[in-house]
């Protein structure tokens, strides 16, 4: 697709290798969020398309969406692939499409903006700070048109920012509202002086799991940069594809995604690796953003009491009040993250669906599910660790 909008000129480019780092670079740093955002940086996209965990027969294929000035210069960006499935988005719409196939439609393919496999907030329709009036509209309509001439069923924008989340909806597409658990730094000078801040009884519950994996003979290790050698994403990996295997029948990224997260972003990996003798047993990949640090991926096998949450949950706390970072991500769903200092917080996605008897079914749908997570959101932050003041 290529198509003039007055001046600008609009494109689907078929991967990251069609647009510069310095130009994606550009347009990422010119919207909230987007600088210091290593999930939405060309290197992690790339990294998803070079390794082969996305592209392929995967079901994930790239058709980013440019806007270029009369003068060739990048003003805005998105990314987008054409999917044929609903895997790896952490936004279900299974139902929606099951409904709608049975009713005789076709809901594959569709396109949706999106991170592949990460359900991290920020920006999805990245522009230039300089870039003209009437950007988005132009991009939103341009979404549109592509659906349209494509006879797709709809377009999906999954964990965009509340701000973005607010454009998409004031150009009449639908709003669904999700939940994550996130830590936030509150001045700890300390992992005990966070504890301080929980009820007794929880604070103790804490320490025991602490205590038990210190006690188990386990060698714990977070490292980062320099410090992670090809035999800590090889054990990774290992660990990554066992729990894949076991839990969801499907790891989504492949070996050479690890290689090269290590060679080209490693001063942006924090990856906390468990040994048992000279054996890995567990690990958890983590990014580390401009304040925040985002846990993304678990791998491990055996029997160690707590070792799940002192890998993905205490170690990164540790680190994150080490380094004075704001927040901890800990991703998608799981409510004992809440008894470990996580809380829920509301994510976000957009919708545009073209038929007009599915998008009012699902509108009504979500006016519903909304209020049912807000009520849950309610519920959940009466289970909170901490002491209230």
């Amino acid at each position: 697709m290529q198509e003039e909008a007055g001046r600008l000129s609009l494109q689907l480019v078929d991967g990251m290798e069609g647009i510069t780092p310095d130009e994606w670079a550009a347009c990422a740093a010119g919207v909230t969020g987007g600088a210091d955002n290593p999930f939405i940086s060309h290197d992690f996209l790339d990294i998803l398309e070079q390794s082969g965990s996305v592209g392929g027969d995967s079901g994930w294929q790239p058709r980013h969406l440019t806007l270029r000035g009369e003068d060739g210069r990048l003003l805005a960006a998105m990314p987008l692939y054409v999917k044929a499935h609903s895997y790896g988005e952490y936004v279900f719409d299974q139902g929606w499409a099951n409904a709608f196939e049975q009713a005789g439609g076709r809901y594959y393919p569709k396109l949706l903006s999106a991170v592949p496999f990460t359900p991290v907030t920020g920006p999805r329709l990245l522009m230039r700070a300089d870039a003209p009036a009437g950007v988005v509209p132009t991009m939103v309509k341009a979404l549109e048109r592509i659906v349209a001439d494509n006879g797709l069923s709809g377009v999906h924008v999954t964990f965009p920012t509340a701000d973005q989340a607010d454009q998409f909806q004031g150009g009449g597409w639908l709003r669904r509202t999700g939940m994550q658990y996130h830590w936030t730094n509150q001045g700890y000078g300390s992992f005990e002086d966070f504890l301080a801040r929980f009820s007794s009884r929880k604070r103790k519950a804490v320490r025991k799991e602490r205590q038990t994996v210190a006690d188990s003979g386990l060698v714990l290790e977070t490292l980062t940069g320099d410090a992670i050698e090809p035999r800590h994403w090889a054990a990774f990996d290992r660990l990554y594809r066992a729990t894949s295997d076991r839990k969801w029948g499907w790891p989504y990224l492949t070996r050479q995604f690890f290689t090269l997260l290590g060679e080209r972003m490693a001063d942006q990996v924090v990856l906390v690796m468990a040994r048992d003798g000279d054996r890995y047993v567990g690990g958890a990949l983590n990014l580390l953003g401009g304040d925040t640090l985002y846990g993304r991926n678990w791998g491990g096998v055996g029997e160690y009491p707590f070792l799940h949450f002192e890998t993905c949950y205490y170690r990164a706390l540790d680190f994150a009040i080490e380094r004075g970072l704001k927040r901890v991500e800990a991703g998608a769903q799981g409510e004992h993250k809440i008894q470990r200092g996580y809380l829920p917080v509301p994510t976000f996605s957009a919708h545009y669906l073209a038929h007009p008897g599915l998008r009012a079914a699902v509108a009504d749908f979500l006016e519903r599910e909304s209020a049912a997570v807000t009520a849950e959101m309610e519920l959940l932050a009466t289970e909170s660790p901490y002491r209230q003041e």
